[in-house]
């Protein structure tokens, strides 16, 4: 078993916990973290890139004059890719790129980035972060004091004050139990964790 130390909002040692190391002392697989955050980026993309064809232009589709005697080129109609304000040929059509990984390499892959957050000592458990008020300034006073420079903060229920109060510090994160996911966790140099939360995370990661 782990033993983390629990803070309190003040840095002050307050408690401590236990964790599995067969859920939480997974070393990294470079190839598993790569197949999740490659997935998660690529599901991210919009897809939105189209042009139309000529099928999609507006327009008759009448022919714009006789084929032969005027010594023009052959005409099409108006909607030909030939022509100013015809369709596209072989344009960009919506494309979605969504793909999934098997559950059991996300989970494997969540073990492995909080595992290495607990190797590298940048874990840190609270007991509670409550915001009276919403209040940014209090928030990074609070995040001041607990010597941490980008953090993820992981929360287990929800909490508007909290919530309001870090959402102008580009350097922090809040999500939900629900939402953790590896991108994230990689992403922020620090991973903060309510204590109420940890057993949402074991059940995260958990393999059924």
């Amino acid at each position: 078993m782990l033993s983390i130390d629990v803070h309190n909002i003040n840095g002050e040692k307050v408690d401590t916990i236990t964790l599995e190391e067969e859920l939480f002392n997974v070393p990294a697989k470079s190839d598993i973290l790569h197949s999740v955050v490659t997935m998660q980026l690529t599901n991210k993309r919009s897809g939105s890139a189209k042009v139309k064809n000529r099928s999609d232009i507006r327009g008759s589709g009448k022919k714009l004059y006789r084929q032969k005697g005027t010594g023009n080129s052959r005409p099409g109609d108006i909607k030909s890719p030939l022509r100013r304000g015809g369709g596209v040929v072989f344009g960009p059509k919506v494309k979605k790129y969504n793909y999934k990984v098997p559950k059991r390499i996300k989970k494997m892959a969540l073990q492995m980035a909080i595992s290495g957050k607990i190797s590298d000592e940048k874990l840190l458990v609270l007991d509670a972060f409550e915001m009276p008020e919403i209040k940014t300034k209090t928030f990074v006073d609070i995040i001041d004091r607990l010597n941490v420079e980008s953090a993820l903060i992981v929360i287990d229920s929800e909490n508007l004050n909290l919530d309001l109060s870090s959402r102008n510090c580009p350097y922090v994160k809040l999500i939900h139990t629900k939402g953790l996911n590896v991108y994230d966790i990689l992403n922020y140099k620090h991973l903060i964790v309510l204590q109420q939360a940890i057993e949402q995370i074991k059940d995260r990661v958990r393999q059924n």
